[in-house]
């Protein structure tokens, strides 16, 4: 592996509320996760992070989330299939019309938070939820959680994905993410994070809490925009990578 994508979520301020710095972001990540206004995020912070994205060079993904702006979408909600379905479609529709105002394209979709969180662990769920994207655009690189339930819904719909990472989360045994309220769930030292990624690219492994490798291709590495220490976080694991001779680039997407 001599080439890896660096991905963030972001476009996720909404009105006056200004969340992480996306401009400084977009100079580090090769690929964007933006907000489709349900989780957070509003109409304008959608046009004006896809603007900055597209001038940078830096694929559009589109982002949708429970709509729970209270929660930041982080929150499991017990919904029906079919309206989280007409959600999704509803918000993957809102990314494609905003970048084809701006002149650009969307790339690719990963689900946020806790509806991501769920359909790691439900494939039928993850399923379905997909194939409302896929039925607004054919054509979209379904983001998915490696060695998760996320890579068969994909293969199943025989769609093109890319298999994502976390740099600054820790990981079950069953490549599920360790819980948000549990201690050392969230990895705040930037030099560890960038070891740490290093470490999976190279093994093309998943490395969790207790050291268990679990084998699976790593296309793409997620870098949270959200925190204090965001832009700090991820110039450590783009320069620890580098140092590492493995190269950024956007990711092509896998059928296999």
């Amino acid at each position: 592996m001599n080439q890896v994508d660096l991905n963030a979520d972001m476009g996720e301020s909404f009105g006056p509320w200004k969340m992480g710095d996306d401009a400084a972001l977009l100079n580090i990540v090769s690929s964007a996760n933006i907000a489709c206004g349900a989780h957070a995020g509003d109409p304008d912070v959608m046009s004006a992070t896809m603007a900055l994205a597209r001038d940078n060079g830096v694929g559009i993904g589109t982002h949708p989330g429970f709509p729970d702006l209270q929660g930041f979408g982080r929150r499991r909600m017990q919904v029906p299939i079919a309206s989280l379905q007409n959600s999704i479609r509803v918000q993957v529709g809102g990314s494609l019309g905003m970048a084809c105002a701006l002149g650009t394209k969307v790339r690719h979709l990963k689900l946020h938070g806790a509806m991501s969180n769920m359909t790691c662990e439900d494939e039928s769920m993850a399923y379905a939820l997909y194939e409302a994207a896929l039925s607004v655009d054919p054509n979209l690189i379904i983001m998915v959680l490696a060695a998760t339930e996320q890579v068969k819904a994909v293969q199943s719909l025989g769609c093109a994905y890319a298999c994502e990472i976390f740099a600054d989360r820790a990981y079950n045994d069953d490549a599920t993410l360790v819980d948000r309220s549990k201690q050392g769930a969230v990895i705040h030292d930037a030099e560890l994070a960038g070891k740490r990624v290093v470490e999976m690219v190279q093994a093309q492994a998943i490395i969790t809490k207790s050291g268990k490798h679990i084998p699976t291709p790593i296309d793409t590495i997620c870098l949270h925009g959200d925190g204090s220490t965001a832009v700090q976080m991820a110039k450590a694991v783009r320069g620890a990578l580098e140092t590492s001779k493995i190269s950024i680039g956007t990711f092509k997407g896998r059928l296999t």
